[in-house]
């Protein structure tokens, strides 16, 4: 199966004091291991620098621009890419819709039109409930997974 990896997966995995890093590491490991195929598209790397370059005390992580630039490389190095295309914006406004997608959740129809546009199934993210109305897909918990046996 092919997973995308939602971005609070890396950012947990960026996070060296996450007390879900470990949970983060263990899951990516797991679908690793049992053949999986582990994708990233551009909204990753936005949400990504957002989050990473926000102060820490606006539970950021304070890197500087050129570091998380550098972080978003080494991402794109390990992880394929799939970048976004006409079929990604018809099938989102297509979500937007079907789903009552509005304010942060269309950022979620977003990722899902991805995923569908390229025939992905997977999604590994800690958000599972914000998910769950999309059935197109099957929505992974890391939590759960990194307790699995491979």
């Amino acid at each position: 199966m092919k997973v995308l990896l939602d971005t609070n997966i890396l950012l947990r995995l960026a996070h060296p004091f996450s007390s879900h890093g470990p949970i983060a590491a263990a899951a990516v490991a797991a679908l690793l291991n049992r053949g999986y195929s582990l994708h990233l598209v551009p909204q990753n790397f936005y949400e990504f620098l957002v989050v990473v370059t926000r102060p820490l005390q606006n539970n950021g992580l304070g890197m500087t621009a050129i570091e998380a630039k550098s972080r978003i490389d080494s991402l794109k190095s390990a992880i394929p890419v799939l970048y976004d295309n006409e079929h990604v914006t018809h099938a989102w406004e297509k979500f937007v819709v079907d789903h009552d997608a509005k304010g942060k959740t269309a950022h979620d129809a977003r990722l899902v039109a991805s995923m569908i546009a390229h025939g992905l199934y997977g999604l590994l993210t800690f958000n599972v409930s914000d998910f769950t109305r999309y059935s197109q897909i099957t929505v992974i918990d890391p939590a759960g997974l990194s307790r699995q046996s491979p």
